[in-house]
């Protein structure tokens, strides 16, 4: 109930205009669970019939959301060579915020009138080029509460379906800001009211001693330099 068969590339169902596409079972998985109103479509490979993904079929089911078997030469040919576990889902990207948006959200969190909550973590990835380092860092990011990362408009990492799939879900849900100029937006966050801490091999303390209380805006720096 609620699939088709889908037997080649022609006969699939169309992609909703300026949806993207993500793949991996943690990834769709954590779409399902944490915001179904932005799929609009699941596609799952006809071989694969375990737990996992009936859970996912399940999930999508529940929020009436179309689920396609296709063979997964389809998903190849849409996808590249990359690992899918047979499994895929368009969905309605996160509004990418801008700079603006970002001090907007920095001022609402310290000043604004909910009462106990947070104060603003932001974290600034200065020059990451590695998608899956970037997606890495989304996760992690996701976990501790951030309200936003913050990177480079060039010569950096954005985000991508790579990046969704090492960030398991979390480039869903936490905002991602592409800045012209780094520098600049840091500085804007300290007229806020934030504190800025970088991490540095030669640094003086190590992280578990730093005090990160109050809003911060933690930077971390690339790969190799």
């Amino acid at each position: 109930p609620g699939q088709r068969a889908v037997k080649g590339p022609d006969s699939r169902r169309p992609q909703e205009q300026g949806s993207q596409t993500i793949y991996g079972l943690h990834a769709v998985r954590t779409m399902l669970q944490r915001h179904p109103e932005r799929v609009t479509a699941v596609r799952v490979a006809e071989r694969r019939d375990d737990l996992r993904a009936r859970e996912i079929d399940e999930l999508a089911r529940r929020a009436q959301i179309p689920v396609q078997r296709v063979e997964t030469g389809v998903l190849k040919q849409e996808l590249g060579d990359v690992a899918h576990q047979g499994v895929t889902a368009d969905i309605r990207p996160l509004p990418p915020w801008t700079e603006d948006d970002l001090i907007a959200a920095v001022q609402e969190a310290a000043h604004g009138p909910r009462q106990g909550a947070r104060a603003p973590l932001i974290l600034a990835l200065d020059g990451v080029q590695d998608p899956h380092h970037l997606g890495a860092c989304l996760r992690t990011a996701d976990a501790c509460g951030v309200l936003a990362v913050m990177v480079p408009r060039d010569r950096a990492a954005q985000v991508t379906p790579v990046v969704r799939k090492v960030a398991v879900g979390a480039a869903e849900t936490t905002p991602v800001v592409a800045v012209k100029n780094l520098v600049r937006t840091i500085k804007l966050l300290k007229d806020a009211g934030l504190w800025v801490v970088g991490a540095d091999t030669d640094g003086a303390k190590p992280a578990h001693e730093v005090d990160l209380k109050g809003g911060v805006v933690l930077v971390l720096g690339a790969e190799g330099d």
